[in-house]
């Protein structure tokens, strides 16, 4: 699992950033969440294909979180895709897909779909599944997790070799789940595999204001993506626009218990956002702004 941060500016494009999206790539396919303005040439300067996106999750209908749509899903066409695209949305996605389609002689050469999700919708794909809750904004707004199904126990080598089984084949259809006969006797998997481990978790939270529903869909992820438009010197002005602020961020992640913080939707007040980091950090220590078309593994525990 990689996180690319392909924007993690807020409002508009800047001279610094470019507004929030963030592709997740899942082996050979891509989740997309957020697509605004400029999405296009930031997919081309980055390592991910857009071709390869299967699937793009919108937060909520403001214009600096879905404008990017028409001018992808044109490159998309233009480039010969032919297999379906999934847009998922809050209340409205539906609606705004279809005019967006409808936008002069626009057209498409394959199939572009939107599925409306509410808080609470748990979308399964193929090892992982993608869980929505309810964002505090302004409008209808969602946070999304990705989350990879269970993994296998830890193969334990020593209880393996003890029943008999000897190094090989063997071990491997252990690992995989499947019983084998040693000597006439049948060994199971539960005898030599430990219990089943989590996979791993990232949360996205688009525009939210610092609320229960986004920290309890974050609980123990390995990375939560969260909105920090303002440091705390205009908290009242984040709390109107139902936007975050560093600190509230940062509480987000700490409560959430979370092992890294990476704060997005800057304001472009911020050309040097340290100061947001500082104050994040002062509750949160792994709390970071990443670099526009940055590139983070979140590896497998153990």
């Amino acid at each position: 699992m990689k996180l690319v941060f392909l924007g993690v500016g807020g409002t508009y494009p800047s001279k610094m950033r470019n507004v929030t999206s963030l592709a997740v790539q899942m082996g050979p396919e891509v989740l997309l969440f957020d697509c605004g303005e400029g999405i296009q040439r930031q997919l081309m300067c980055s390592s991910v294909s857009f071709m390869r996106i299967r699937r793009i999750f919108i937060s909520h209908l403001h214009a600096d979180h879905f404008l990017g749509l028409p001018g992808l899903i044109q490159s998309m066409s233009l480039n010969g895709r032919q297999e379906e695209l999934e847009i998922c949305g809050p209340q409205g996605i539906a609606k705004t897909v279809r005019s967006l389609m409808n936008l002069g002689y626009f057209k498409s050469g394959y199939k572009v779909r939107a599925r409306t999700l509410s808080p609470g919708d748990s979308l399964a794909c193929d090892g992982y599944r993608v869980t929505a809750a309810a964002a505090d904004h302004t409008v209808p707004a969602l946070a999304y997790a990705v989350e990879e199904d269970l993994r296998g126990g830890r193969f334990d080598i020593r209880k393996a070799k003890a029943l008999g089984v000897p190094a090989g084949p063997m071990f491997s259809a252990l690992q995989r789940g499947e019983r084998v006969r040693v000597k006439g006797k049948v060994v199971r998997p539960e005898q030599v595999l430990g219990p089943p481990r989590p996979g791993r978790k990232v949360a996205f939270s688009g525009d939210t204001r610092k609320c229960r529903a986004v920290i309890e869909l974050a609980k123990g992820a390995d990375a939560l993506v969260h909105d920090c438009t303002l440091d705390s010197r205009y908290s009242e002005l984040a709390r109107t626009f139902g936007h975050s602020t560093a600190r509230n961020a940062a509480e987000v992640a700490k409560e959430a218990g979370v092992r890294s913080l990476f704060l997005v939707h800057i304001s472009p007040r911020y050309d040097d956002p340290s100061i947001l980091v500082r104050e994040a950090r002062k509750v949160f220590r792994k709390s970071a702004v990443p670099e526009e078309l940055s590139e983070h593994e979140i590896r497998l525990g153990k």
